[in-house]
């Protein structure tokens, strides 16, 4: 395991990595792994972006130290569950399979220390766009491509400026009506099967939204992406879950800080 960890915790769940793609944070990645502890990942699709990879192949350094970092933990004890997403739907075809030391399942339910029963799922199967209309999310995808283009040669401009990272892209999903309406209904949508299915909560991805609140009674997770956001979820050694936003410095931050966060509010009411 990594020595001197700046954050030890039971459970990591990331996603949307997007592995492949010139918009991946895959050095940042890189960093919080390295200094993470935990005893189980689970990786929660769009890791590899194979809809990228097949239009132009793009795979530097830092994106294979990602998956060595990924394997290395892997073989020294560290339990990686692999959970495809539409990006990376070429791994469906191996659901049941282990791959150096990875095992790759279809969805999964993962049972908190103090005893909640969270159902994990990339989410695409709940996107009418990407099951109904695939050739528009293609579209949509190359013009999300574009947005992120425009975000790195901005946010270089402001590191040259001494300011700190901003996604232009993640503004504006959050600026536009329509984007702010997809993504609740994404979030009830999910929310509702996971009812359906009798679980405590949910944990997603897809949406590139981290968000962690309570909706009909069900525990609603999204760990967000390595693109534009920069989050991931953990679940603490009590059971305690949490958005870490390493965008914002969260390796400055006290481990008291993490017990004080308002959203664990949400999390007691679904215990």
């Amino acid at each position: 395991m990594d020595a001197n960890p700046q954050l030890d915790v039971r459970t990591v769940w990331i996603s949307d990595i997007h592995l492949g793609t010139p918009g991946c944070q895959a050095e940042a990645l890189l960093t919080f792994l390295k200094d993470t502890e935990c005893e189980r990942i689970y990786l929660v699709g769009d890791i590899i972006d194979g809809w990228q990879l097949r239009r132009s192949w793009y795979w530097p350094q830092a994106h294979n130290d990602v998956v060595q970092k990924l394997l290395r933990k892997a073989r020294k004890g560290c339990s990686v569950i692999f959970v495809p997403g539409n990006h990376d739907e070429f791994a469906r075809k191996y659901v049941h399979h282990n791959f150096g030391g990875v095992d790759v399942v279809d969805e999964y339910i993962h049972t908190t220390v103090d005893g909640r029963k969270l159902w994990i799922t990339h989410g695409d199967l709940f996107d009418g766009v990407i099951q109904y209309a695939k050739w528009l999310a293609y579209l949509g995808d190359q013009a999300y491509e574009l947005t992120l283009k425009l975000n790195r040669w901005l946010n270089s401009a402001r590191a040259r400026l001494g300011l700190p990272y901003w996604s232009l892209s993640r503004y504006l999903k959050l600026k536009v009506k329509r984007a702010v309406s997809f993504v609740s209904d994404f979030e009830c949508a999910v929310a509702r099967e996971a009812r359906k299915r009798g679980v405590d909560g949910v944990v997603c991805g897809h949406i590139h939204h981290a968000e962690m609140r309570v909706i009909d009674g069900v525990l609603y997770c999204n760990d967000g992406d390595w693109v534009e956001s920069l989050t991931a979820l953990v679940e603490h050694h009590d059971g305690r879950l949490e958005i870490i936003d390493f965008a914002k410095g969260w390796l400055q931050r006290p481990a008291v800080q993490l017990a004080s966060e308002p959203v664990e509010e949400a999390v007691g009411e679904a215990a």
